[in-house]
């Protein structure tokens, strides 16, 4: 295995595990693109973008837009989109739960289709956002309890001599995390506001989450593969900002290029937050209009990568998979199609988006599902009904997508960084007579 590669991922596993909840992961982006030289922007106040100049602004704080200037009067955007939450547990805003009159657990519901079972006996901890005063107002703060703080127990398979014949877990009853013993009640909000860094009771309301402390590892014979909680869709946010961040656009190229992830994709994006929200297509309408653009013709002269992980074939159940569809871990970035539209990608899009992982020197795989079996949806065809665009949907193959703890090939990880910089460095020009053009190659 290169060692490159094993870096590349090595560096993912550090943003994965700074980034338990989409709060952290944008804070995660935004500290590097600060790094970067990046300005921040707000919703509300007035744009003045200087060509070659990078900006992002913030939704939420759990969704991020950023984009760099072109050093010319802009014609289109180069955009990638990905998200930034995974399927979890939240707290319920009255979150403590006695039983037996000597535990007290953790009164939580489901966020979004997770493998239940893969959440018990693992060392988890909760993070998030507190909502605090801040003088005669309200702020937030991101929030990461930093150690083995709960357990969903299992129950011994004496008393559930049936379990390995399959068991249907009730989320109110057999996935309730034990948080202390009869003393603890109370003690979970100051521990909190500890790791929040503020009063206890300046603390007014917390929109937190469950998280999985199992570190990331890279593994295999070779070094070939790595597990982390997340990678779906973690993975993708990095890539597409590692891409985004390393480009180096010509001097002549007149794209926007834009980096976007979104919240709340694993509960269907219709949030204001989401990629069903209008955030894409407000952010784009003030560049185009910071620079006497229309929009509109700058949208359909334009370009999207939708980055969302897809099914591995899995090496003991192949059957599960289209038998000539199915793309393996380390084998190039994955290519997504649908005839229901649940990916966006269409021949045109898959034909430009080869081509460019071509040149940058990164294979490609081809997946759809089996006929007689129905697959995810990503943002992509979402966020096209308010920014109609060609659209490319891709993603990395991996194992286990929807279990707490994931697995991907360490390969892809720096096939993906590489591929969305060549995608960054390369303009696509307008079809206005029906062909779609790119740059030629740098040297």
């Amino acid at each position: 295995m290169n060692a490159q590669d094993i870096t590349t991922t090595k560096d993912l596993l550090s943003f994965i595990a700074h980034s338990p909840t989409a709060f952290q992961c944008v804070d995660t982006v935004e500290t590097m693109l600060r790094e970067a030289g990046f300005t921040a922007l707000s919703c509300d106040a007035p744009w003045e973008l200087r060509e070659g100049a990078g900006y992002y602004l913030t939704y939420n704080r759990s969704a991020l837009v950023a984009f760099r200037m072109p050093n010319t009067v802009p014609k289109a955007f180069r955009v990638a989109a990905s998200h930034s939450d995974s399927p979890t547990f939240a707290l319920k805003y009255e979150y403590e739960s006695e039983a037996c009159g000597h535990y007290l657990r953790l009164n939580t519901e489901r966020y979004g289709g997770m493998i239940q079972a893969s959440w018990l006996d693992r060392p988890l901890s909760i993070a998030g956002r507190v909502v605090v005063r801040d003088g005669d107002g309200f702020s937030t703060r991101s929030v990461t309890v930093d150690r083995d703080l709960v357990l969903i127990p299992n129950v011994a398979i004496h008393q559930n001599r049936s379990i390995n014949e399959g068991y249907k877990y009730n989320p109110a009853v057999d996935l309730m995390p034990l948080y202390g013993d009869g003393q603890a009640k109370g003690k979970l909000k100051a521990e909190i506001a500890k790791a929040a860094g503020v009063a206890e009771d300046d603390i007014e309301t917390m929109d937190l989450y469950l998280y999985c402390r199992t570190p990331g590892t890279v593994w295999g014979a070779d070094n070939e593969f790595f597990s982390a909680p997340r990678i779906d869709n973690l993975m993708c946010a990095y890539g597409t900002l590692r891409g985004f961040l390393d480009a180096v656009p010509r001097e002549e190229d007149a794209t926007v290029s834009v980096y976007a992830v979104f919240d709340n994709e694993e509960t269907g994006s219709a949030t204001k937050q989401g990629g069903g929200s209008s955030i894409l297509r407000d952010a784009l309408t003030r560049i185009a209009e910071s620079k006497g653009a229309d929009v509109r013709r700058m949208i359909a002269s334009s370009f999207m990568v939708s980055a969302d992980n897809g099914h591995a074939r899995h090496p003991n159940h192949p059957e599960l998979s289209d038998a000539q569809n199915a793309p393996y871990m380390n084998e190039g970035i994955v290519v997504k199609c649908n005839a229901s539209q649940k990916y966006a990608t269409e021949a045109m899009s898959a034909s430009v988006f080869r081509e460019i992982c071509a040149r940058a020197g990164v294979p490609t795989q081809r997946f759809a599902n089996r006929s007689d079996m129905l697959g995810g949806s990503t943002l992509g065809s979402i966020s096209d009904t308010f920014v109609p665009m060609l659209t490319v949907d891709i993603g990395m193959a991996q194992l286990a997508m929807h279990s707490c703890y994931e697995t991907a090939g360490t390969k892809d990880t720096a096939y993906l960084c590489r591929a969305m910089r060549e995608f960054y460095e390369t303009e696509i020009s307008s079809p206005a007579d029906g062909v779609y053009r790119l740059s030629a190659p740098k040297a």
